[in-house]
């Protein structure tokens, strides 16, 4: 879904049948066996078995559509080449249209689209692995029962012989990976990294603040969709886990995510928490700050991680100036200001001491005066208003 699907840093301990491919991958496990093995049990076989679990999960589920292969294939074009939008630890991805009767059964908010609408088709890579069919039955779980400006929209899924797939809303600008790395486009401007910011953020507040809350366990940029007014949505769910019920503090579970972003306190004990999340966040603002990547081999050793690198500098004002992406400029309508409380954020958001850490709604509350101020500075300055004070400029 999107462009450039799952581009990017290499999974460690995700089971899927793309493991060979990327051999060579560094890779970590569980420091011990006392982590609580996951849940067991049949998975559906058929939508009929899909719904009965969809209907015991969750009381308040949002409708899906069940697919047939064949309309799926009609929906691809057959799965035609020109119609893959690209691949992943999943399957692949397809661009698709969803015309005629289909939309008939689509929730509301996608069913009012003009014809013909347009989805995203992520396909099982069939490998048939119980994780893999773990991952996908999550997706459609929570993504069948939580509804967000800041998540993508599942519109339905194919559960037949052995095919999964999983059809969303298409996000016609991809992921924040794409564009933040990209040799090619254009760089982000720092209004549009800092609404990426604050949408990304309101989808992390809104799983960890729900009736049931939930820790997505995967943040990270190629994650991170986009719609054509570039705001974030939050995809794929294959890792979220429930979140600890009653008066436990923790999850325990095997580690699985992505190097450069899973929380330190997670990769040692395997005890999840919401903070988890957190600290992934923090990597994420630090990346849309300095246009690094999380985790770059290509750099000089002490600079490869890059958490761990920017981490000592992230407080102290004058040597933050010096990491920020060099690629923005004060064109970009940005301050002093904006960077520092930026740069302090994600310090707070990488803490070591998770209980340090603020709550995803506290983040929230941060970013959105810095969001608003911008919008003002732009105004101002299409109004022919004056300078803006840009890093360039020291302003503040």
């Amino acid at each position: 879904m999107g462009n450039c699907w799952f581009k990017g840093n290499p999974y460690f301990n995700r089971v899927s049948s793309n493991a060979a491919k990327s051999a060579g991958s560094p890779k970590l496990r569980s420091p011990s066996e006392r982590t609580e093995k996951e849940e067991e049990g049949p998975l559906p076989s058929n939508p009929k078995e899909v719904e009965a679990l969809r209907r015991r999960d969750a009381a308040r589920k949002n409708p899906l559509i069940a697919f047939t292969f064949q309309e799926l294939k009609a929906i691809t074009c057959n799965f035609r080449r020109d119609s893959l939008l690209g691949g992943g630890g999943f399957g692949r991805v397809y661009k698709g249209h969803v015309t005629g009767d289909l939309r008939e059964g689509l929730p509301a908010a996608l069913g009012e689209e003009p014809l013909p609408m347009q989805v995203a088709v992520k396909v099982h890579d069939g490998d048939n692995s119980y994780q893999g069919h773990r991952e996908w039955l999550a997706e459609v779980i929570f993504l069948g029962q939580l509804s967000h400006p800041n998540l993508v929209k599942l519109v339905g899924y194919c559960c037949e012989d052995d095919h999964r797939v999983l059809v969303y809303e298409y996000m016609p600008l991809g992921s924040v990976e794409s564009h933040l790395f990209s040799r090619v486009m254009l760089p982000l401007p720092w209004s549009t990294r800092m609404k990426i910011a604050l949408g990304a953020a309101r989808g992390l507040a809104f799983l960890h603040e729900a009736e049931r809350p939930v820790i997505y366990r995967d943040f990270k940029t190629s994650n991170i969709l986009l719609d054509e007014e570039f705001n974030a949505k939050l995809s794929d769910f294959g890792l979220a886990k429930d979140g600890p019920a009653g008066d436990k503090s923790h999850v325990s579970t095997r580690i699985m995510g992505t190097y450069g972003y899973a929380a330190p306190e997670y990769i040692t004990t395997g005890h999840l928490t919401a903070m988890s999340d957190v600290y992934s966040y923090g990597v994420v603002l630090l990346e849309l700050l300095t246009g690094r990547k999380s985790l770059d081999r290509s750099r000089p050793v002490r600079e490869q991680a890059l958490a761990d690198w920017a981490l000592p500098l992230l407080a102290q004002r004058r040597k933050v100036l010096g990491i920020v992406d060099p690629r923005l400029n004060a064109d970009d309508g940005y301050s002093v200001k904006a960077v520092h409380k930026t740069a302090m954020l994600a310090y707070h958001c990488l803490s070591r001491n998770p209980k340090a850490r603020p709550l995803m709604r506290d983040v929230v509350a941060t970013l959105e005066p810095l969001q608003e101020e911008q919008v003002d500075r732009l105004e101002l300055a299409n109004s022919g208003g004056g300078g803006c004070g840009g890093v360039g400029g020291g302003g503040s």
